[in-house]
């Protein structure tokens, strides 16, 4: 019998939980614990990035990066490659370009900042900042420039994008004076106090096809950089090495002993100033049998095994860790059968059960995650819902961006979480979530608001019964609260199956445009959530569909 519950409320629990999906349906109890707060909830959420620099200024672009800033003015950020690559500002698959470096007939070099200012303006004016990535090598600097521009479609070899942008540069003095130049230049325009809140770090997954000099180089590379960003503005946040998954084998480790001990290569002295440790984990979905089967394990234990590299460093131990790309897998812009959970619920509940774990792992290690970029973003003048790995379409919204919309509302202390429909963490990192599925929460406490994030998520794409969900409040605030609900399922806060309903079209009519409008937007459910009150307990209690995620906001007076 559950503590402070009367026999005669336990006998209304079966009609209370009775419904449509009662039959085939399973029950979970998920305890929240009010009374224990367990530290301040961190919004790691608050992330984003693209490898198109040049989308962030364009029509759908900036209406984005405007749903994003909303969310939490000035304390969301967007990492985007290419801002230093030689070119005219077309955009195009995994391509942009600014042209801020070039030089003259006798080899002078003539910065340019125009296409850069405009990719930073049109976040600064929306409420979201930069995370500067220094890079890649303009082709004027390159020792390897030709070929330079790439021209890849989702059907190349992947390899085909690593051109004359990738390689070392021919100079060192000028790669240094160049990342001079502009983060001078960025202090003189939006002020140092605006710039010393962004991160700055120096290219991408320098231990793949990224670089194409050694790892020694890289660290030249990025010592130099990071003494002209110091140069420019002291005190400016600089950090990486951004590297790819995970530990990336032993080159976490050998990034972090140069930084702490090793020869600096730009100064000759000891250690490279670090302000915060990034690296990316993907996961890894699968084609099964004409179904997607997700790879969570796989993101979660890239994020262990770089946690636990870090753990290692005594003076790295509090030092702020981004995970400077973190998704389901590692290529926004490619299609294919593996992908197809891009669109609708598979992604957006995915992404609810993961960064409660990734908060998870931070603590098993106790190190301090502060944020996780989303690789995604949006690709101008593509078909509907054409398979890439966005947060909208042609200006809709996709449901992932409405999880997004649920986190920006929980704030406070983070509340401890049991559920006895949720995949151990040990487990999800071994085999992922391939029996039961993971029904769990996320909780916080900001004076007498309480909000719980619930999900019901499974790696493989099929249909499952409902989840019957008991939240069990203890130590909540006595007295009926307001209850709002926000709902993400295939009915609700879903751009995707609206436009399937209306026959997926590529043209939509205007009208047909409005519907998707308002269906992309986060559904707030009108029926309150049934709640119960006795004694020291309270219970409130949802239906939950396979791959839904909701959000439950509960305000005492």
């Amino acid at each position: 019998m559950v503590e402070g519950m009367s026999s005669k409320t336990l006998a209304l629990l079966p009609l209370l939980l009775a419904g449509p999906a009662m039959a085939e349906s399973f029950p979970v109890t998920i305890r929240v614990d009010a009374a224990r707060p367990a530290g301040e909830l961190k919004p790691i959420w608050r992330f984003f990035g693209a490898d198109e620099p040049n989308y962030t200024y364009m029509k759908h672009g900036s209406e984005l990066l405007g749903h994003l800033g909303e969310m939490k003015p000035k304390e969301v950020f967007f990492r985007t490659h290419s801002l230093l690559v030689t070119g005219d500002g077309t955009p195009a698959l995994k391509w942009g370009s600014t042209n801020a470096y070039t030089e003259d007939a006798q080899g002078n070099p003539v910065y340019d900042w125009t296409i850069v200012d405009r990719i930073f303006d049109a976040g600064l004016t929306r409420g979201v900042r930069p995370y500067v990535q220094i890079g890649f090598m303009p082709e004027a600097l390159s020792v390897k420039p030709e070929p330079y521009r790439h021209h890849w479609t989702p059907k190349a070899k992947y390899d085909e994008i690593y051109t004359g942008w990738a390689y070392p540069p021919k100079d060192w003095a000028k790669w240094e004076e160049l990342v001079y130049q502009w983060a001078k230049h960025s202090a003189e325009k939006y002020g140092k106090e605006e710039v010393l809140n962004w991160y700055w770090e120096t290219w991408n997954e320098p231990n793949i096809g990224y670089w194409r000099g050694s790892r020694e180089e890289f660290f030249k590379l990025h010592d130099h950089a990071v003494r002209a960003v110091r140069r420019a503005i002291p005190g400016a946040k600089v950090g990486g090495p951004d590297l790819a998954g995970g530990a990336g084998g032993d080159f976490l480790k050998a990034f972090l002993d140069h930084t702490s001990k090793g020869k600096n290569l730009a100064s000759g002295e000891t250690g490279t100033p670090t302000d915060f440790i990034s690296f990316h984990a993907k996961g890894q979905p699968k084609d099964v049998d004409g179904r997607v089967q997700m790879g969570i394990s796989n993101q979660l234990r890239d994020i262990d095994a770089a946690f636990s590299v870090i753990a290692r460093y005594p003076e790295y131990k509090s030092t702020p860790i981004v995970i400077g790309e973190s998704d389901p897998e590692g290529c926004a812009a490619c299609q294919g059968p593996n992908l197809a959970y891009r669109n609708g619920t598979m992604y957006s509940s995915y992404t609810a059960a993961v960064f409660p774990r990734k908060l998870d792992l931070a603590d098993k290690h106790g190190v301090n995650l502060e944020g996780a970029v989303t690789w995604a973003f949006e690709f101008e003048d593509q078909p509907y819902f054409a398979g890439f790995r966005s947060l909208a379409t042609n200006g809709i919204d996709k449901p992932v961006l409405n999880v997004f919309r649920m986190f920006s509302k929980m704030e406070g202390m983070r509340l401890p979480v049991e559920s006895d429909g949720a995949v151990s963490l040990p487990d999800m990192l071994r085999s992922g979530v391939r029996g039961k599925p993971d029904v769990s929460a996320l909780a916080a406490m900001k004076g007498k608001k309480m909000t719980v994030l619930v999900w019901h998520y499974h790696d493989d794409d099929l249909r499952g019964p409902d989840a019957e969900v008991r939240l069990d409040l203890v130590g909540a605030p006595k007295g009926l609260p307001t209850i709002k609900r926000y709902l993400v399922d295939e009915t609700h806060s879903n751009s995707f199956t609206a436009w399937q309903a209306m026959g997926s079209p590529q043209q939509p009519t205007a009208d047909q445009i409005a519907q998707l409008e308002e269906a992309c937007k986060l559904a707030e459910i009108k029926e309150e959530p049934r709640y119960v009150e006795e004694g020291d307990h309270s219970l409130a209690l949802v239906t939950l569909p396979r791959q839904g995620v909701t959000l439950l906001e509960l305000e005492w007076k």
